[in-house]
């Protein structure tokens, strides 16, 4: 699987892109180009082929332009992604708090990344150790970090909290996101693939041999209607880390 990593381009381009501090306008008789219409062709190319078929040439062809036109207004692929992330990072906060109080905000919160991941594959397949600067980042770490501000915990304790948060929510979904693409990568849905592999379940697990396993793996099984149900397992597991979280919250109240 390809990695790509942001904060590869040029610093002083990548900002200057990010916050729409040098656009330059489309010229007469040119192509009706901007950052953005790139933008949201690369977008568009990343979703619907995969982060591995994005290139500068590939979004010139989606918008029916030369390649060398997008050049006047992007300086090359690192910059681009680095404004396709924080595009989409935009997309998240536009619902409505369920109910009230830090544990509620927090579980939106995991729910808005879980679907962004979900209508962006791509963006598990973008490392963001080196974070993007842009606007809709810093929005987006600004608006999270206040739904569990003045509960008790340290300024350092609120960043670990997101990290914790968002790299459960990364992890869930990339199994979520596994399990979608697996049937067009095998050509089998989850029915058919255990259909094909029924005859040999009773050889594999014994339940002399293997009694834990065989007894909650048919019980899961026969609950979720397959050997993995994404949403479950990112429900359930969110719900333990708001438990862990809500005991360190807790802690600090009480402490003297």
């Amino acid at each position: 699987m390809t990695i790509e990593y942001t904060g590869k381009g040029d610093p002083a381009r990548s900002l200057a892109l990010l916050w729409r501090t040098s656009e330059k306008p489309s010229r007469k008789g040119k192509p009706d180009l901007s950052v953005k219409r790139i933008v949201g062709a690369a977008i568009e190319v990343a979703d619907t082929e995969g982060l591995a078929a994005l290139s500068m040439r590939r979004v010139a062809e989606r918008l029916g332009v030369g390649t060398m036109s997008l050049y006047t207004y992007v300086p090359g692929k690192p910059e681009l992604l680095d404004v396709m992330l924080d595009t989409v990072y935009g997309e998240t906060g536009q619902g409505e708090e369920a109910g009230e109080g830090w544990r509620a905000a927090l579980a939106e919160i995991a729910r808005d990344n879980w679907a962004l991941y979900l209508r962006h594959p791509w963006l598990l397949q973008v490392a963001t150790s080196r974070p993007v600067l842009g606007p809709n980042a810093i929005a987006k770490y600004e608006r999270e970090l206040r739904a569990i501000d003045g509960i008790g915990l340290t300024d350092v304790e609120m960043d670990s909290v997101l990290t914790l948060i968002t790299g459960f929510v990364h992890g869930t979904a990339r199994g979520a996101v596994e399990s979608r693409q697996a049937e067009s990568a095998t050509g089998l849905s989850d029915e058919q693939w255990w259909a094909a592999h029924a005859p040999f379940l009773g050889l594999i697990a014994d339940p002399e041999r293997f009694p834990v396993a065989a007894r909650v793996g048919q019980t899961a099984g026969q609950e979720h209607g397959a050997a993995y149900a994404p949403e479950h397992a990112f429900e359930f597991g969110l719900q333990r880390v708001l438990d862990g979280i809500e005991m360190l919250v807790a802690g600090r109240l009480t402490a003297p």
